[in-house]
């Protein structure tokens, strides 16, 4: 049963539950590292060839909204994608395209023949990967971890990719662009090379055809697919409330931080120069969520501590608001931005443990379509609201992030952790060193490490 609490459903104790995460666990890491990477580099190099290509505002703002486009448009059909196909070709093929993205993108930096209209094809593209390949790293975690050990998984993923994208890739690429462009435009090519071939050499554990139905039994529409996520949330009540509640966060919190540069800029009048700096307190709250966050989960329980964690983000975003003063924006940007991932890594292990292996595909893509779709709307929310000062987003946006936070706080602290919960899935075995199967052989039972 879907969502129903069910202590001892963890399927693992002892002393497996006190080993590490697995070699497995270990080969999907280090894939997703190296895409990580190549999403730092690309996000931080798309704007600066923008800018070396015009000076026209709006073409250089168009990247941003190019590169969240395929969300909109893809993340659903990516979905079902992950849930009919091996989800190791899945991630091969998503960092395989983008791979070979990179190496066009490359040729025609050296032929001079690079335009901004190229970039926002090269980009649209990118995206339309990302929403497939991210897809699948989220599906196939689940398959090769206990429900206990998720939130300790999910920790480590997003730890990485924080390291990763913002102390390494973001100024690495900055100073390797002034000095010569192909430097990290040809690091892309080697970031989704790497995470390809990492992710072609997976074993059988992860594939997820552990879902799929027995062979010979007919495969539901594509078209009657699109709608099993939606199906799936709104027929769990703990999903349905979680979701309409998360929209409404997002919404909130984007409008609050629509006009950060000109918050940092002008309200704090903290210079052009230190803006990165700023933005990198974040990074290191972060940081330390992805650090504490499987640890709090395990002395208070998920429920109270995704309460928590929301109701600071709310609490801080009003605070920064309160008194903008540059040392204190800092400290409290960089607690929210910890509360943020906390509640982030919470919330997909959450996920991963309620839906069945089946439908994770599906579920995710339907769940970011409309949450991250209504953020634009935040965008403009908050910027209507800088118009009457730089400080009224985040006092509006913290104000109404705070009011949800406690009017849904004891709903939060209900929800059950993720080895309480039964979703009918077998729980997966542990897994080491697996063998990967010729084309067409079953997936067999994973070697213990």
């Amino acid at each position: 049963m879907s969502g129903a609490a069910a202590p001892g459903a963890a399927g693992t104790g002892g002393a497996g539950a006190r080993r590490g995460l697995g070699r497995t666990f270990g080969t999907v890491f280090t894939a997703n590292l190296a895409s990580s990477l190549g999403d730092g580099i690309a996000r931080t190099v798309s704007p600066l060839l923008a800018a070396r290509l015009t000076d026209d505002a709006v073409l250089i703002a168009g990247i941003a909204a190019v590169a969240m486009l395929p969300w909109l448009f893809f993340a659903l059909p990516a979905g079902i994608l992950v849930d009919r196909m091996d989800r190791r070709q899945a991630l091969a093929l998503a960092a395989g395209v983008r791979t070979a993205l990179a190496v066009g993108l490359v040729v025609l930096v050296a032929t001079d023949a690079l335009t901004i209209w190229w970039l926002y094809l090269v980009i649209f593209v990118y995206g339309a990967c990302e929403t497939l390949y991210d897809g699948a790293i989220r599906a196939v975690v689940p398959s090769i971890v206990p429900k206990s050990r998720l939130p300790r998984a999910n920790a480590r993923i997003e730890g990485a990719e924080l390291v990763v994208q913002n102390f390494a890739a973001a100024p690495l690429t900055s100073v390797l662009f002034a000095v010569a462009v192909l430097i990290p435009v040809g690091g892309l090519v080697g970031a989704f090379g790497l995470a390809a071939l990492l992710a072609a050499f997976l074993p059988a554990a992860a594939s997820g055809r552990q879902f799929h139905a027995p062979e010979g039994e007919p495969r539901e529409p594509f078209r009657r697919q699109l709608a099993d996520g939606w199906r799936f949330i709104i027929g769990n009540r703990m999903l349905r409330t979680l979701w309409f509640f998360s929209i409404g966060t997002a919404i909130l919190f984007s409008a609050a931080s629509a006009t950060l540069v000109l918050f940092v800029l002008d309200e704090l009048a903290v210079p052009e120069a230190a803006f990165g700096a700023f933005l990198l307190s974040g990074a290191i709250g972060g940081l330390l969520g992805s650090v504490v966050a499987a640890r709090l989960q395990a002395r208070f329980g998920l429920g109270r501590v995704m309460a928590a964690a929301n109701l600071v983000c709310g609490v801080t975003t009003v605070l920064i608001g309160v008194w903008a003063q540059p040392i204190w924006a800092v400290v409290m940007f960089a607690l929210g931005s910890g509360a943020v991932t906390i509640w982030n890594i919470l919330m997909m292990s959450f996920r991963q443990a309620i839906i069945p292996g089946r439908l994770l595909g599906r579920v995710h893509g339907t769940w970011r379509t409309l949450l991250w779709g209504s953020m634009p709307l935040g965008s403009l929310l908050g910027g209507g609201l800088a118009l009457f000062g730089l400080s009224v987003p985040w006092l509006v946006g913290g104000a109404g992030l705070t009011v949800l936070a406690l009017v849904f706080y004891r709903f939060l602290t209900t929800l059950p952790d993720p080895e309480t919960i039964d979703n009918g899935d077998e729980p997966p075995a542990e897994t080491g060193a697996v063998s990967t199967l010729p084309p067409g052989e079953p997936p067999g039972v994973p070697a213990v490490d």
